[in-house]
C-alpha cells in the first residue's frame, strides 16, 4: 500500500476525536493533581498520549490480516506476560498486576492483553468454516479465552477481567449464535453466580453491593461514591471552573485523576462540560461502528465492532460508578482517566480500526 492510499483514507476524525478527548483528560489531571503528590502527572501523561500516537500509526501500519493471523503467538507471549507478572510483579494494595521495567516504569500486562483478545476473537469467528458456531466452538473459544481471563481475575482483578467479556459476547453475538444458545447461557450464569460470588474477595463484594446504599457506610465503603455524586452535583449548569472545583481541589473526592476523573471534571465544567464530553465519546463510537460497516471482510468487522463493545462497556461502567449506578470498580475512563498502560492500550485499538479502514478497498 503506497503512502499516498494510506493518508487518503486514514480516518482523521477518529484520530481528532481521541485527542480532544485526551486534550480534555489531560487538562483535568494536571487540575486534579495540582499542589498534591502526584503534580506532574499531567506531564507523564502527554508523554503516554505520544507513545500512543506512535502505537496508533504502527497498528496502522501493519496489514492486519497479518496481526490477525498472528493472533495464537501473541496469546501466548500474553500469557508469559501474565506469568512474568505472577513471578515478578509488585504487590501494590494486595494486588500485583505491574510488571517493573527498567527505569521506573511499570506495564500492566492486562490492559494490552485487551488488543489480543480482540485479534484473536477476529482470527476466529472471521475464519468459521460454517455460517454459525457450533457448541464445540463455543467450547472451544471459551477454553482459549478463559485462561488469560482466570490469571487476570486471580491477581486479583475483577475489573480487568471483565472487561474482557463484551469482547467475545460481542464476536458471538456477529457469529449469528441462535437464541437458544443465549437462553442456555443466561440459565448457567444464574446457576452458577452463586459459586462465583464465593470466589470474590470480601472487598471485592463490598464493591458490589455499597453503591446500592452508599449512606450505610457514609465513611467507609460509601465514601468514594458518596463524594463523586456530590462533585457532580456541585458542577450544576456550567461548572465551578478549571482548578476550582471544591470537592476535587479540598481532596474529598479519591483519587480524581484516574477512576473518578469524570467526577472531577463534572464538577469543573458542569452540564455543558459533561455533554460535549459525552459527545465526543458517542462521536467516537459511531466512527468506529462505521468503520465496521465497510470493512473489507469478516475479520475487519470483528475488529471494529470489539472494539466498541470494550470501549462502550469501560465509558458505561465508569460514568455509571461515577454518579452511583454501578459498583466502583477501578475501570479507567479510556483516554481521560490518568495511566500509561490504559492510554497505550486504547490508541492501540483505535489503531486496529484505523488498519480496518485504510484496507477496506482491499482483500
Amino acid at each position: 500500500m503506497t503512502g499516498q492510499y494510506r493518508a487518503r483514507d486514514f480516518d482523521w476524525t477518529l484520530l481528532v476525536l481521541a485527542l480532544l478527548i485526551a486534550v480534555l483528560g489531560v487538562m483535568e489531571i494536571y487540575s486534579t493533581t495540582l499542589n498534591t503528590s502526584w503534580q506532574g502527572a499531567h506531564t507523564r501523561q502527554i508523554v503516554w498520549v505520544a507513545l500512543g500516537l506512535l502505537l496508533f500509526w504502527l497498528c496502522s501500519s501493519i496489514d492486519y490480516h497479518w496481526l490477525v493471523e498472528q493472533a495464537p503467538v501473541f496469546y501466548v507471549l500474553s500469557i508469559l506476560g501474565l506469568v512474568a507478572v505472577a513471578a515478578f510483579g509488585d504487590v501494590v494494595n494486595g494486588s500485583k498486576r505491574w510488571l517493573p521495567l527498567p527505569g521506573g516504569v511499570q506495564l500492566q500486562v492486562s490492559e494490552f492483553l485487551k488488543v489480543v483478545l480482540v485479534l484473536l476473537v477476529a482470527r476466529f469467528f472471521g475464519g468459521l468454516p460454517r455460517e454459525r458456531p457450533s457448541l464445540a466452538d463455543l467450547a472451544k473459544i471459551g477454553a482459549i479465552y478463559g485462561v488469560p481471563l482466570l490469571m487476570v481475575l486471580a491477581q486479583p482483578d475483577l475489573s480487568t477481567s471483565l472487561s474482557y467479556v463484551p469482547i467475545l459476547a460481542m464476536g458471538i453475538f456477529l457469529s449469528g449464535l441462535r437464541w437458544k444458545f443465549w437462553a442456555v447461557a443466561a440459565v448457567l450464569v444464574m446457576l452458577t453466580a452463586p459459586l462465583g460470588w464465593r470466589t470474590l474477595q470480601p472487598y471485592q463484594r463490598e464493591r458490589l453491593t455499597t453503591f446500592l446504599d452508599p449512606e450505610a457506610d457514609p465513611r467507609g465503603t460509601g465514601y468514594q461514591s458518596l463524594q463523586s455524586k456530590i462533585a457532580v452535583g456541585a458542577g450544576g449548569i456550567w461548572g465551578q471552573g478549571f482548578a476550582r472545583g471544591t470537592q476535587t481541589q479540598l481532596r474529598f473526592l479519591p483519587v480524581p485523576h484516574t477512576d473518578f476523573v469524570f467526577a472531577a471534571y463534572a464538577e469543573e465544567s458542569g452540564f455543558v462540560g459533561v455533554l460535549i464530553a459525552l459527545t465526543l465519546y458517542f462521536a467516537i463510537l459511531m466512527k468506529i461502528v462505521s468503520n465496521a460497516q465497510t470493512a473489507a471482510d469478516a475479520a475487519g468487522m470483528h475488529i471494529c465492532m470489539s472494539v466498541a463493545a470494550l470501549l462502550l462497556f469501560h465509558i458505561l461502567v465508569n460514568i455509571g460508578m461515577v454518579v452511583n449506578k454501578m459498583p466502583v470498580t477501578g475501570l479507567p475512563l479510556p483516554l481521560m482517566s490518568y495511566g500509561g498502560s490504559n492510554t497505550l492500550s486504547t490508541f492501540m485499538l483505535l489503531g486496529l480500526v484505523n488498519n480496518v479502514r485504510v484496507r477496506r478497498y482491499t482483500n
